[in-house]
């Protein structure tokens, strides 16, 4: 149910993603339709909690994650040719889904978007392609880690450094089993493998760089928090006000200051949380001036079947060109195979024609 509200509302706000449009009201936008979505679930039943998992985060061009202006800040306006992250995601009763999706502004199948966007749009896409191949039980998560970075190379591009693909969990955003994409040495050392299961839920999140793939902290301000296990006891009481109506309204989920009741005393309060790890904060990080991130987000369920992927858009191949293609057979391979676990029980001929849209083996791009 919370994968098809976060999928309706994705749907909308790529229509409203135009040349003009601005990026805090295409937020705002994102955040009222989620809330009033989920709103309408479970009506009768007060216990459900229900409402946004994740706020909605416009980002654009080098900007790689988590921005979400406030109404006190400076706005965005989006011009053609920007290549635009949405990023957001809802929850019913505690049980998650996410979703995020690239395009380029004002492109089309007959304005087509080439050079370094579409290298690391394509790379983006098509590794989120294998990576849902590969989120099955018999895998672990560095099989992903390291086909993304062999897509990625392909064309020319990085995957942005130490981003985490989590687990799922009923009220947690961040299960303790994750997936890390292009570790740097300190990294590989301490992240974990984990063995995917049947019935494990994962937030599947692959960004794409054109450049080094440095996540780097700007002068953007930090709009995005989420509640810890932490506890200490705040001595201002705008602190105390600020944490004790996070818990009420938000509980364990991401949330973004900008819809609190007073900006301006939610901005006073976060900091003695953030200072104390009550709160922790979602970075917005940016690469070089001048390079492109993408990015392709889904949720996917580990069914015994196979995997099931529940939140994503269909990607348009035809508004997309590049110069670079995978040559590693192997990639191929597994990027031809079907994603659909229905079709994995029938016959060759008839799992093509079972194959979905948004599950159909992608379109390898040739040189």
């Amino acid at each position: 149910m919370s994968a098809e509200i976060v999928n309706k509302v994705l749907k909308e706000l790529v229509t409203e993603c135009k040349a003009e449009a601005s990026v805090r009201e295409i937020c705002k936008k994102g955040d009222a339709r989620l809330a009033e979505e989920t709103s309408k679930a479970f009506k009768k039943d007060k216990k459900v909690l229900k409402g946004i998992a994740f706020p909605t985060c416009l980002s654009v061009n080098n900007v790689i994650c988590h921005f979400s202006p406030l109404n006190s800040e400076a706005d965005v306006i989006l011009g053609d040719g920007d290549v635009v992250k949405l990023d957001l995601g809802a929850h019913i009763d505690g049980f998650i889904a996410v979703v995020a999706h690239t395009l380029v502004v004002g492109a089309s199948a007959s304005n087509q978007v080439t050079g370094r966007k579409a290298d690391a749009i394509l790379a983006a896409h098509l590794a989120s392609e294998a990576a849902l191949r590969l989120v099955k039980p018999g895998h672990e998560t560095y099989e992903v880690t390291e086909t993304v970075s062999k897509i990625a190379e392909a064309f020319e591009c990085k995957p942005v450094e130490g981003m985490l693909s989590h687990q799922l969990e009923q009220n947690r955003i961040d299960g303790e089993k994750t997936v890390i994409q292009n570790p740097s040495e300190a990294q590989r050392k301490e992240h974990e493998k984990f063995d995917f299961e049947v019935n494990e839920v994962y937030a599947m999140d692959v960004l794409i760089s054109t450049g080094e793939g440095q996540g780097r902290e700007k002068d953007a301000k930090v709009t995005v928090y989420k509640r810890t296990d932490e506890t200490y006891m705040l001595k201002m009481k705008t602190s105390r006000e600020f944490y004790s109506k996070v818990c009420k309204q938000f509980g364990t989920m991401p949330f973004n200051i900008r819809s609190m009741d007073d900006e301006r005393k939610a901005r006073m309060g976060v900091v003695e949380c953030v200072t104390h790890k009550l709160i922790e904060p979602f970075q917005v990080l940016c690469e070089k001036e001048g390079e492109y991130v993408a990015q392709f987000k889904f949720t996917v369920l580990l069914m015994p079947n196979g995997p099931m992927k529940i939140t994503g858009l269909p990607f348009d191949t035809q508004g997309v060109k590049s110069e670079h293609s995978i040559q590693d057979v192997e990639i191929q391979n597994l990027l031809k195979s079907s994603a659909n676990p229905k079709a994995n029980k029938k016959k060759k001929k008839a799992a093509e024609k079972a194959v979905g849209e948004e599950t159909a083996a992608p379109v390898l791009v040739e040189s």
